[in-house]
């Protein structure tokens, strides 16, 4: 997609804001014609919207624990042949994990994998790390793990991407 033009951009962010706003609702606050934002939004979910989702009040889905996992990857992987085979068996681990909300490569810290996951609670988790240290423990160095309390004080900012639209 071609750099954003500032409509497109406005749109973007107002849906960004609340996705379930109808066209005619986005064209008033955004001073357009309805017409014009439905061909606007079609164009930008085709290619720039992964697609809509809705943010929970983890807590109340049951959900206590946020974890942020970061893994060092055994130096035996640098082969390319090792690692296409260990690449495909975490891609096929992680698509079966359906509290893991994001995972990928990453630089940085002395790690070059992540995963960012939510768990019912502290049993859930420790689960989910054991099958996670079965499937895929060979192929890791280290793993370090930062959790979260979503039901604790402590939480600050929850989770929403509506704070990027304020950022503008």
């Amino acid at each position: 997609m071609k750099e954003l033009k500032p409509l497109d951009h406005e749109l973007l962010f107002e849906l960004l804001k609340n996705s379930r706003r109808s066209d005619r609702t986005l064209a008033k606050v955004l001073k357009s014609s309805q017409p014009t934002i439905t061909r606007k939004r079609a164009k930008l979910e085709k290619e720039l919207i992964e697609g809509y989702t809705a943010v929970p009040r983890w807590k109340k889905l049951g959900y206590e624990i946020f974890a942020m996992t970061l893994v060092k990857s055994k130096t035996a992987l640098a082969t390319k042949e090792k690692y296409k085979i260990v690449r495909k068996k975490g891609i096929e681990w992680l698509m079966n994990q359906p509290n893991v909300l994001m995972a990928g490569g990453c630089r940085g810290e002395g790690v070059n994998a992540f995963m960012i996951s939510v768990h019912k609670n502290y049993s859930d988790y420790d689960e989910f790390m054991y099958k996670y240290r079965l499937e895929l423990g060979d192929t890791a160095e280290d793993v370090k793990t930062v959790l979260i309390n979503l039901a604790g004080r402590e939480l600050l900012k929850p989770l929403h991407f509506k704070y990027l639209a304020e950022a503008k």
